[in-house]
């Protein structure tokens, strides 16, 4: 190692090199919100979802324009501007049609054929109330194109599928610029579109406040644990090269950054910071024993080198471990801070072992005289420890009891509302839709006919009507949309266009007379519906955001159904659409979650016995490493906090960081019996000479990540709560119990 440093020019140039390179490529960095990135791979679900919508078009192809008018919607220019925009609609990029109560009308039926009557005379003030009476019988459009008590109106703007950002933005930009065209300001937008829009503002916005503060919080840490502006220069200048080669990093393999990219300067800042601590610590240690300066970096590295290495292995691994999630986004997240972490650990290594060499000892070591503070109370605790054992292991069983309680109280039942920006435009547009409306999520049922039946048959027609019918009947579904809505249309309009009617025909005959009508007045409708061999369709719905376990039960209420109710002989229902695949992430999380972590523990247990060789210490380390775990599920349960994909981090985020200390400590005490002192001498040394590196990287940790409390995103707020006061815990763990474990078993 000396020789390479002996390199500290060349070192130092070529990583300024890769950092001003990365600094280029930095902008090239894409952000992405994508529905798809949370849909479980590999499931038979999602396989079945991407094979049936191919013959339609995706269930989530929209944009909903909801315009809000005190006291009520019933002004002649109020609806005039709004018919307008309805109209001028039509010619936004994108979109591929628009349907509004200012341009809906009913069938009617006559003896010299069908005509349409308007369903809202928007130039005919003298029928507004007879028209507002009609929407009223027949609830049709009540929470679907007008709110219950008249104080809005919803339009619904069809858009081509799959809308990138750039497009989303397009369109977006346009809708707006029209609705202020129409002096129609008081207005609302729901759909992927504007979800993707607020997703990638928030991802920027997090990913640089996140970045300033926690920069902000290093540099005061630093500087009150050091009093060197040295020292301070040298670690900031190292981690901020350290994140420039990063972010640079998954620019150059075209990584998109996702809504948990906000946490990625924080875990480059902290965790490299906590691998400067523990080196300089020892390094400066090594100063003022007078060893020259190069071989008190070099010793340090020795020493502590080896356990910042094995801390930064294991924390990958723990980040790792999220590869065994079903979901893109969590396991590009967990790729992409392991890359992080081995990218901070090398640049500490080589960068900040070359810079330190470049400055004097006189500007590396502390002006004043250290005081016997960090000495004189570690020893107390070490004696605590030795005093209260049994207290300590007693407190301990009982802790993880209550853990293991509070572990079994956890819950899946998130919504989707908890993932939007706090106090955010779009989130009181969420509210909005929810309140007046069916809501923004959509159900989707699957329908196919089986032997020489066809959809458009009537007693296929039959089966979906019960399927209809049951989803009208839930209370939080509503504004049902389906094949059958045409033709118990064109039932209405064969009989004076009366509320009561509105349901299929009570014979074949006339249905099959209005599917000949529906054949020739309808056919667009029919081709949104239905496919080109007539043997698919489908049934979409609007849905509450209930929460995700409360919605799986009613997806399985439906499922059960359909099988005590419907003559599958014929024709198969099944849930389907975007909606139902995110939810279905519950059913993945913990499952998927405990398999990485028990593979974790299971990496991380092979490494330390390669390195202590010792099967006891192995134990030891993993012991108290695993209660932080019941510890952090524990406080998901009684804090009553779903969890969701995002929160699912927080494992292995604590996992990996909690190990480190244990690593550190063992590590020391290792050494310590290897130079040949006693247990308790060995305790004592490594309480003195690691336990202020321990508890000042803890506290840097912790508030490291609460700075995720500035966040606006409340998934990030939670998993700031909750790593912080988890690593708390570890450390409690490593300086109380791992010294009682080390005597009992050692």
């Amino acid at each position: 190692m000396l020789k390479i440093l002996s390199y500290k020019k060349i070192i130092l140039g070529f990583f300024i090199f890769l950092a001003v390179g990365s600094g280029f490529l930095i902008p090239t960095l894409k952000f992405s919100f994508d529905f798809s990135q949370f849909f479980p791979t590999g499931d038979d679900d999602l396989y079945f979802y991407e094979a049936f919508i191919k013959d339609f078009s995706t269930d989530d192809n929209f944009l909903l324009v909801g315009i809000e008018n005190e006291p009520d919607i019933f002004k002649k220019d109020f609806l005039l501007q709004c018919e307008a925009f309805a109209t001028d609609a039509k010619n936004l990029p994108f979109v591929t049609d628009v349907v509004a109560l200012t341009n809906l009308s009913y069938p009617l039926k006559t003896s010299f054929g069908y005509t349409k009557i308007p369903v809202l005379h928007s130039k005919d003030s003298t029928k507004y109330q007879s028209d507002w009476k009609k929407i009223q019988e027949d609830k049709l459009f009540i929470k679907s194109f007008i709110a219950k008590n008249a104080s809005s109106l919803s339009f619904f703007l069809e858009t081509d599928d799959n809308l990138d950002y750039k497009q989303s933005i397009t369109l977006l930009d346009s809708t707006r610029s029209l609705l202020k065209k129409h002096q129609l300001d008081n207005n609302h937008l729901m759909g992927r579109t504007s979800f993707y829009e607020a997703m990638v503002d928030m991802q920027k916005r997090e990913l640089t406040v996140t970045s300033a503060i926690s920069l902000v919080l290093v540099l005061i840490v630093l500087f009150i644990i050091y009093k060197r502006v040295a020292i301070v220069f040298i670690t900031l200048t190292s981690i901020f090269v350290a994140l420039l080669i990063f972010l640079g990093t998954l620019a150059a393999l075209g990584k998109e950054l996702s809504v948990l990219a906000a946490f990625y300067p924080i875990l480059m800042l902290i965790v490299g910071t906590s691998d400067v601590i523990h080196i300089f610590d020892n390094f400066l240690e090594k100063l003022k024993a007078g060893i020259p300066k190069k071989s008190a970096i070099v010793q340090a590295l020795k020493e502590v080198g080896i356990s910042t290495l094995l801390t930064s292995v294991t924390t990958a691994i723990g980040f790792l471990s999220l590869l065994f999630s079903k979901l893109i986004g969590i396991r590009d997240f967990g790729m992409n801070a392991a890359i992080g972490v081995i990218i901070a650990y090398i640049t500490v290594v080589f960068f900040t072992s070359a810079l330190v060499l470049t400055f004097s000892n006189k500007r590396l070591l502390p002006k004043k005289r250290e005081t016997s503070f960090w000495k004189n109370n570690l020893l107390k605790i070490n004696t605590f420890t030795k005093t209260k054992s049994k207290q300590i292991v007693l407190v301990s069983i009982l802790l993880t009891l209550i853990c293991l309680y509070g572990l079994s109280l956890v819950n899946t039942n998130y919504t989707f509302k908890t993932s939007l920006p706090n106090n955010s435009k779009i989130a009181a547009d969420f509210q909005f839709f929810q309140t007046n409306y069916s809501g923004f999520r959509t159900i989707e049922i699957a329908a196919q006919t089986k032997g020489d039946y066809l959809i458009t048959d009537y007693k296929i027609a039959k089966e979906i009507e019960k399927v209809n019918q049951k989803l009208q009947a839930i209370a939080t579904i509503d504004n049902v949309r389906s094949v059958n809505s045409i033709f118990k249309a064109f039932n209405k309009a064969n009989n004076l266009n009366k509320s009561e009617f509105y349901s299929l025909p009570n014979n074949e005959k006339k249905f099959n007379s209005y599917k000949k009508d529906a054949n020739r007045y309808a056919k667009k409708q029919l081709n949104k519906l239905v496919d080109s061999t007539q043997t698919k369709t489908r049934i979409i719905a609007n849905v509450l955001d209930i929460g995700t376990d409360s919605l799986v039960k009613t997806y399985g209420n439906i499922d059960n159904y359909v099988a005590k109710n419907i003559d599958t002989t014929i024709i198969d229902f099944r849930v389907t659409g975007k909606g139902m695949l995110m939810d279905k992430n519950a059913a993945y999380i913990q499952g998927s979650l405990l398999q990485g972590l028990l593979m974790g523990l299971l990496l991380v247990g092979i490494i330390m016995a390669f390195l202590f060789k010792s099967y006891k210490l192995v134990f030891l380390s993993l012991v108290p490493n695993m209660l932080p775990l019941l510890f952090a599920g524990a406080l998901l349960g009684f804090l009553k906090i779903p969890l969701d994909a995002p929160t699912s981090i927080v494992f292995a985020i604590v996992f990996g960081i909690a190990v480190d200390d244990t690593i550190h400590f063992l590590g020391k005490y290792k050494i310590a019996i290897t130079k040949g002192l006693s247990k308790e001498d060995a305790l004592q040394t490594t309480f003195i000479e690691t336990g202020r590196a321990l508890i000042i990287t803890t506290l840097l940790l912790f508030f490291g990540f609460m700075v995720l409390l500035f966040s606006i995103h409340t998934p990030s707020l939670i998993i700031g709560l909750l790593i912080s006061s988890t690593l708390l815990t570890a450390l409690l763990l490593d300086l109380l119990l791992l010294p009682v474990l080390i005597r009992k078993f050692m």
